[in-house]
């Protein structure tokens, strides 16, 4: 399905099968531009990333391609995995030991590239915020030939020594929607975003409100959130594989992040050869509207500086 926007761009969603799994995927902008890919985190559909942030990058003269990862949004939900007991899970990571799970993250960044390839696009800028910096990362170490920029927003490297979940944000998302209807399901999320947002620029609560039913309607289920989130508990250091990249990296961070620490974006910096670090005072584990346009400024400027790095 395509819609032509007023500037002539076009604005076409579809779901398309690759790598075994149904991948749902939206393109913003002029196909003749160069092209921006975002990959969003945890449990987060494509509507996770603002309209604005995602406006300003078409306006910036760049093609948009944004998509739901594995088991969230309109992509596939594998039910047919099992979930594991937690508790055991849990138990297992602290003795050290290893954790099956029901796909890995380099599942989901292998579904990456065959959108890419399905698409025709050989070569992409790559932008990945959380989780979706993880397979971003993972993207630049298995495929460098395909990244030909690489931008980790609020992500980090998967080693285990680095700080944790702040204590209360860990509370909140240890707790349970109080029941599956949908105002339960929306009160829960706006609590969620609201623990883990930024505590120097708070959303409103309509704000929010809009925010969580545009990514609930579009599809988000706690299974499917639980097979994420293991294949995020059972990956391993990069710390090293990313120390051997030669792709231009910019790496962002907020000071207040209580969900991925700001440690984990200083150790993504130190360990990629280069990669600028831009840390954001006051900005939590969120996109603030009233950082977007700085946010946006430091992702087209370290993309158009190396426009021309390889043909």
């Amino acid at each position: 399905m395509s819609q032509k926007l007023m500037d002539n761009s076009v604005m076409c969603e579809n779901v398309i099968n690759v790598n075994g799994v149904d991948i749902a995927y939206q393109l913003h902008g002029n196909p003749l531009h160069p092209t921006l890919l975002l990959i969003h985190g945890l449990s987060t559909p494509l509507t996770g990333w603002p309209k604005t942030m995602v406006a300003a990058l078409v306006a910036a003269n760049f093609q948009v391609l944004l998509l739901d990862n594995r088991d969230v949004g309109r992509s596939e939900q594998l039910d047919h995995f099992p979930i594991p007991n937690m508790g055991w899970v849990v138990t297992k990571l602290k003795l050290g030991l290893s954790i099956k799970t029901p796909y890995q993250l380099e599942d989901m960044m292998h579904d990456v590239i065959a959108l890419l390839d399905a698409l025709n696009l050989a070569e992409v800028h790559v932008v990945g915020a959380s989780m979706g910096g993880m397979i971003a990362q993972l993207m630049a170490i298995y495929h460098p030939k395909r990244v030909k920029t690489l931008t980790s927003i609020m992500s980090t490297t998967g080693y285990k020594n680095l700080p944790g979940i702040d204590k209360n944000i860990r509370e909140t998302l240890m707790r349970k929607p109080a029941s599956k209807d949908y105002k339960d399901q929306a009160d829960y999320h706006i609590k969620k975003w609201q623990v883990i947002g930024s505590p120097d620029y708070p959303s409103s609560e309509t704000d929010l409100q809009q925010y969580v039913a545009s990514m609930l309607q579009r599809g988000i289920t706690v299974k499917g959130t639980i097979r994420q989130m293991l294949s995020i508990m059972a990956a391993g250091n990069r710390e090293d594989a990313l120390s051997k990249l030669d792709i231009p990296s910019l790496v962002i961070h907020g000071d207040r992040d209580g969900l991925v620490n700001l440690a984990g974006g200083k150790a993504t910096a130190d360990a990629i050869p280069r990669a600028k670090f831009k840390v954001y005072p006051g900005m939590g584990h969120d996109f603030p509207v009233e950082l977007i346009p700085s946010i946006v400024d430091d992702i087209v400027t370290h993309v158009n500086t190396h426009l021309g790095d390889r043909a």
